[in-house]
């Protein structure tokens, strides 16, 4: 059996690589931008608009999806004496994934307006 004593060595050798790796690269990030000739203090980091809508939008895919494989089992599939774990995985990655099609979508139409705004007013400037 194993002993605790080289669980806890591990798991702070594992612990201090992490620290480590993320100053390193942070450090080395830095020092690329000065090299570029920008300043690191002034970077900001995108922000994503869409997020939330994209998380939003996949959470309620993967519940309409599970709510959707519960309703099937108990009713359709009741006459099997056994679960059918699948039709929840597939219903809840189905549906999570057009969630996250609505998502893009509706990411693509805001650009897409937003283009043609800034073109109508840059052409009504000429």
């Amino acid at each position: 059996m194993e002993s605790p004593f080289l669980m806890i060595i591990l798991v702070n050798l594992g612990l201090f690589a992490m620290i480590f790796g993320i100053v390193y690269l942070n450090k080395r990030e830095k020092m690329a931008m000065i090299e570029r000739g920008m300043d690191p203090r002034s970077y900001k980091p995108q922000s994503a608009p869409y997020q939330n809508l994209k998380w939003g939008l996949l959470l309620i895919g993967a519940g309409l999806g599970l709510f959707l494989a519960s309703v099937l089992d108990r009713t359709v599939f009741a006459e099997t004496s056994r679960h059918n774990e699948a039709i929840y995985f597939s219903l809840i990655a189905i549906f999570g994934g057009l969630g996250l099609f609505v998502s893009y979508l509706i990411e693509k139409k805001e650009v897409l307006d937003k283009n043609v705004t800034v073109y109508k007013e840059e052409k009504d400037l000429v």
